[in-house]
């Protein structure tokens, strides 16, 4: 029999969900958590690519293990959602999927951004960079950008759930995405942002590495949810981001919950 536990919203979380129904930015504060493994984690992909987290950080009183990733591949470095790294690495590119402040930070782009770095980003993210010199490209679902060899597919993620009366923290029409990365060796590696288990990922196939939110409270898919969606699409490896770590976020349960063949990697 299958076990399914609600819980509160923490405090901590409660405030950043107000947040992101009336869009107030400045109520939450984003920074590096005192549990933060002081080692970052790398999982090396193959001879030519590896994938690093630096890990945990604070999302007000909330220990967070966000949605940030560095994807070395060759001599390109690329970002998808970057929020305290720890890196100064310079991007060749930088990927963001929305503009809540868990995925987007000026702070940090400002860090590891060079005169010749790309932005790939979501329509509200595009209208917060305007001051930048840099190339930025507003994608929406089902654009497809070429870049190096890299092909980029940006991908729907929305919710379907309400997180407060009739209010989705990340509804549809903001066109928010999540992104299909396919490189010159076929790895390919999905992000899938902030988003529920939606009919669009029936088409999402012959993944590699799966990024995929598992902390739930009607922001995201939730383990249950995350493990049916996972066992659809069926990646190699997938690594659970976007959670609270909390007793009942412990991911090694999410282990259990996938079908044997799928790796599961934690970053924490």
């Amino acid at each position: 029999m299958e076990l399914k536990v609600k819980r509160m919203i923490s405090p901590g979380l409660c405030l950043y969900v107000l947040v992101l129904i009336f869009q107030s930015c400045t109520m939450v504060k984003v920074t590096v958590s005192e549990k933060r493994n002081p080692v970052p984690q790398t999982l090396k992909v193959d001879e030519q690519m590896e994938i690093t987290t630096w890990g945990t950080i604070k999302v007000n009183t909330s220990h967070f293990f966000p949605s940030s990733f560095q994807i070395k591949s060759g001599e390109k470095i690329m970002y998808i959602d970057p929020v305290e790294t720890g890196s100064s690495e310079k991007a060749d590119y930088i990927f963001i999927t929305h503009a809540h402040p868990d995925h987007f930070s000026l702070k940090t782009l400002e860090r590891i951004t060079k005169p010749e770095t790309v932005f790939i980003v979501s329509k509200g993210v595009a209208r917060k960079l305007s001051k930048l010199k840099n190339t930025i490209k507003e994608v929406e679902p089902g654009d497809v950008t070429d870049m190096d060899g890299i092909q980029c597919l940006s991908v729907p993620a929305y919710n379907t759930k309400s997180v407060f009366l009739w209010i989705k923290a990340h509804p549809k029409s903001k066109k928010n995405v999540g992104y299909v990365l396919t490189f010159k060796n076929n790895t390919r590696i999905y992000h899938a942002g902030d988003t529920d288990f939606i009919p669009e990922m029936d088409a999402i196939k012959d993944i590699t590495i799966a990024m995929i939110p598992v902390g739930g409270d009607n922001l995201t898919m939730n383990m249950e949810e995350a493990a049916k969606m996972v066992n659809k699409i069926k990646p190699d490896i997938v690594i659970p981001m976007h959670y609270e770590l909390t007793s009942e976020n412990d991911v090694n349960r999410f282990q259990s919950m996938i079908e044997k063949g799928i790796r599961m990697v934690p970053m924490e």
